[in-house]
């Protein structure tokens, strides 16, 4: 069933589950659906497959009683239709119980304790990022009422989980994840997705500022785009969806997503499950965490607060964290490590296939190193977008059960309201004919995408304040840009083995 049907929750009986009252059957076997996570390289939404984890049952309410007054800590955003991103480093932070979180966003105005200063018609409040692990350490029963053994990783329950909380507005700033690719089940309340493909990375003006380690950030408010200081962004595959309870998004590896609270409270739980290739995609980020701290620190050793991500830190910023964890001597040996462990990844096998650098606009060719595992590097969208391969297209897993995440063709507007609209209703395309197109589509995108970082540097040049000046931010937007990272590790692991 399509999001954004009548019936916004998913039926429970599945395809095959027949008549008979109580016989549940879940149109997918654990096996299908890893193949079906490590094939897909379109963003999907799997129904009925969680209706009987203990976790679908849960709402803030009861995790309220079960965390019993512990505090958290929650992010406070503005409700506002600014052009500019709000990004960690800008919002505030209080320290509450989800009680007190509750009890708040009932607007009650007279409240006190620690969202007194927060008038609920004008913040949003967000506690986002809460691994299982710390947050239930002394509860690890409840790690069992998550059952990613579902989707064919056996074992990985709650223990490798994070949790999300918030109100009306609380959402994510554009980014993407360096690492894994995303599982994401939607426990209460509904959460609006905007996505865009790996291959629009140029139009998503990426930003490695606020550094956080796997998160590349856009430049761009996607709800609410200056199109004139990004122009580019106007060709990006804006695709969307609105998550319901108890239903599962996919996330495929290096997809932008910004992610919407569109519910008075909404409470989801995630899983990043890890790929070959985030062996080298840690290389990079080790590459991209030593540029930052290097330049960063040397432009104002006082001043991390304002490009130091406060969840690279784990908690609020401390001066301590400042001085010792972005330090050249601690970077050099997170990038030592980085590429140890991705030798000794590959040291069980023969051969590693590393592709060249691209030069002149000709494409990458790949060296084969008869050294260590046959393990493919650097390779971004070029698989089959159903299957993975070059190969023929097997059957589509795509049907009522399993929902492609279909592109929005319409131009997005200037305003919220005219992005999102007032019927509620989803950007799927239920059949999956768009899919195809979209498939059609891809080889001219990619195409496209080598021009635009040419046209970028262009129109960055046109619209700084000052067409002399060149900031800080300015070299690391280009030093630390995903694909130029990519050449740096590819280069100091040739030069490892040849």
């Amino acid at each position: 069933m399509a999001a954004g049907s009548e019936a916004t929750t998913p039926v429970i009986l599945a395809a095959g589950a027949g008549g008979e009252e109580g016989e549940h059957v879940k149109p997918f076997t654990p096996e299908k659906a890893k193949e079906i996570i490590m094939s897909l390289q379109q963003p999907a939404i799997f129904c009925n497959m969680v209706f009987d984890w203990p976790a679908r049952h849960w709402n803030a309410k009861y995790l309220s009683e079960v965390l019993h007054g512990k505090r958290i800590r929650f992010r406070m955003g503005m409700k506002s239709m600014s052009t500019v991103p709000q990004f960690e480093t800008t919002c505030s932070y209080v320290e509450a119980t989800l009680e007190e979180f509750l009890t708040w966003n009932c607007d009650q105005s007279s409240i006190s304790g620690p969202f007194r200063d927060y008038d609920h018609s004008k913040f949003w409040a967000y506690a986002d990022y809460k691994y299982f692990v710390s947050l239930f350490e002394d509860k690890t029963d409840i790690f069992q009422d998550v059952k990613w053994s579902d989707f064919g990783f056996p074992g990985r329950n709650g223990q490798e989980s994070t949790l999300w909380i918030g109100s009306l507005g609380a959402h994510t700033p554009c980014h993407l994840d360096s690492y894994g690719c995303n599982l994401v089940f939607q426990v209460q309340g509904r959460k609006r997705w905007h996505l865009f493909p790996p291959e629009d990375t140029p139009f998503l003006y990426p930003t490695r500022i606020p550094y956080e380690e796997s998160s590349v950030f856009s430049k761009i408010n996607v709800v609410n785009p200056d199109l004139k200081r990004f122009p580019q962004f106007q060709k990006a595959q804006r695709h969307m969806v609105t998550l319901s309870p108890g239903q599962v998004l996919f996330v495929p590896r290096h997809w932008w997503h910004y992610v919407e609270s569109i519910d008075p409270v909404t409470v989801s739980i995630n899983s990043w499950i890890e790929l070959e290739e985030d062996h080298l995609a840690r290389v990079e980020e080790a590459i991209t965490r030593m540029l930052v701290c290097a330049l960063k620190t040397a432009e104002n050793p006082q001043n991390t607060r304002a490009w130091l991500n406060p969840t690279e830190v784990g908690g609020f910023w401390s001066s301590s964290w400042q001085v010792e964890e972005t330090s050249h001597a601690v970077n050099c040996c997170y990038l030592n490590a980085a590429v140890s462990a991705f030798f000794d990844r590959c040291r069980t096998s023969k051969v590693v296939e590393i592709q060249a650098p691209r030069t002149d606009g000709e494409r990458m060719k790949k060296e084969e190193l008869n050294v260590y595992s046959h393990m493919e590097v650097g390779q971004t969208g070029s698989q089959n977008l159903t299957t993975g391969t070059g190969k023929p297209e097997a059957a589509s897993p795509f049907g009522p059960d399993l929902v492609p995440v279909a592109q929005r063709s319409e131009e997005p507007p200037s305003e919220r309201g005219g992005i999102f609209g007032s019927d509620g209703k989803d950007f799927v395309d239920k059949d999956g004919e768009h899919f195809g197109k979209l498939h059609c589509a891809k080889r001219q995108q990619i195409m496209n995408s080598e021009k635009a970082i040419k046209e970028q540097i262009a129109s960055n040049a046109t619209t700084a304040p000052s067409q002399t000046f060149i900031s800080t931010d300015d070299l690391l937007d280009c030093l630390v840009n995903p694909q130029v990272t990519r050449i740096v590790a590819q280069l100091l692991i040739q030069g490892r083995t040849l």
